[in-house]
Parts: structure tokens; sequence; C-alpha cells
């Protein structure tokens, strides 16, 4: 039998005195509700991150005395703002949401929060809360993602050129396995920026970064190939992603900046 989740929210208030420790490790999974082209559907991230974050702190959350938080749903998602359907809070709305959240684990005798990011969206504004939130309240911050973003140095298919960022193969893998029910393969089309991929420093994951919306590239509003997505690939990717996730909570519960 698998260990039930470790989740904050089913314990009684005179509980998290005793069970969350300064050892204890929050995990707050970041999904979000946008358009993903037309075979995928609005809460592919929220799926996703919630599903990495549910399996990994099953596997390890006894061992590594870690718990998880609802997932944060709405996020920063304006790059699909154009699209009808798209829920998204401003830079500054999901600032202020986050410190909150922060403040909040800073009563409790936990040390350390991780961002478990499903949203690629939200990296560069985690970054910037991951040291307002150690700044303002002395937490340990980190942010992780179930797997790393093409435009931030992950990896793409190969028919992707490198730029498979949005609703390409390995997102669609992803649902094909996690949710095949939500998933309409019949409406998947290759959508590439090729001319993008030739550019050796103004593309993604290129060394000169770019303001965009993503129906800036194509009208179906997704990026990538996901004609090649498949279900089996998404199961290896899944068990790949908890893995890893499992690898880095490990050196996250201690780590203390090199001391």
């Amino acid at each position: 039998m698998s260990m039930p989740i470790r989740r904050l929210g089913d314990l009684r208030g005179p509980d998290v005195a005793g069970k969350i420790t300064s050892k204890s490790i929050f995990v707050q999974p970041m999904g979000a509700i946008e358009q993903h082209g037309p075979h995928l559907p609005l809460n592919t991230d929220d799926i996703v991150a919630t599903a990495v974050a549910e399996a990994t702190v099953t596997l390890v959350g006894e061992k590594l005395d870690v718990w998880l938080l609802p997932t944060l749903t709405y996020t920063k998602s304006n790059e699909h703002a154009w699209a009808p359907g798209t829920i998204w809070l401003s830079a500054t709305t999901m600032l202020n949401v986050l410190d909150d959240i922060g403040r909040c684990i800073a009563r409790t005798n936990a040390q350390k929060l991780v961002f478990l990011n499903g949203h690629g969206g939200n990296s560069a504004l985690l970054n910037v809360v991951n040291r307002e939130l150690r700044l303002n309240y002395g937490l340990q911050t980190f942010t992780a993602h179930p797997s790393m973003p093409p435009d931030q140095g992950g990896a793409s298919a190969a028919s992707e050129l490198g730029m498979g960022i949005h609703g390409g193969t390995d997102e669609t893998s992803l649902m094909l396995h996690l949710r095949p029910d939500l998933v309409d393969m019949s409406k998947a089309v290759r959508r590439v920026p090729e001319k993008l991929a030739m550019n050796k420093h103004v593309r993604f994951g290129g060394a000169v970064s770019f303001g965009w919306l993503s129906n800036d590239f194509f009208v179906e509003g997704h990026i990538g190939d996901p004609t090649l997505a498949k279900a089996d690939l998404g199961a290896r990717m899944f068990e790949s992603a908890v893995q890893s996730f499992a690898d880095a909570l490990a050196e996250i519960s201690t780590f203390n900046f090199g001391k």
C-alpha cells in the first residue's frame, strides 16, 4: 500500500505545532488556467503540477518530512490573456499572494518552502519571490519544475527544434498519460517557429530574452509539435519528474547555504 499524502489542510489546528517542525518542507504546486491550443484543456499545468507533487510527497513525504499545500491554480498567465477562458493574476497581485503565503508559512515551525512550478510563465516572478520571502521572513525558498522548460534550458523534441515550450510533444504526452479523456488529438497540429529556431541568440533558451504573447507566433496559441505525443512517453516523463523532484527534495532537506 502506498503512503497517504501528507497534506497540511488535513491537519487539525492544534496538531500543527507538533507535526510541523523546523525540518519540515512545504511544497506549493503552481498551476494555471490558460489556453493550451485546440487539443489540450485549460487546466493542463494544474493537472501536471498537482500530479507530480502528490506522487512525490507520497513517495518521500514521511522520510523527508514534506507537507503538501493546495495547488495555486490562478497564476501569471497574461501571455495568454488574448484567449477567452484564460484566468490570470497580474504580477503585482501574484507577488502579493505569494508574499502572503510565505508570511503564513513563516508562522509555523517550518523553514523551507518549495514552489513546484507547472507553468513556465511563472518562473521569472518566482525567482523574485524566492528572494523576497528570504528577506522578509527568513524562509529558505526554492523553485523546481516537473521538467525544465525549453526556454530555460530544458530539452525539447527534435522535431520542435528546441521550441516546444507550450502544448507540444512533451506536455501533450504527459496529458495523454494523466488525463487522456481531456485531450483531442484530432485537433493536434505542428506549430514550430522555425525562423526563430535558426537564431543563435534571440530564441527560446538563447542568451537574449524577449517579451512575447502566445498568439505572436500562431493563431492556435500553442508552440510545439503535439502530433508526435504518446502516452507511453508521458508515462516515462512522469516517472522521471517524480524521481527528479524527490531527489531535489532530498537535497533541499539538508540545504543550508553550504554551511
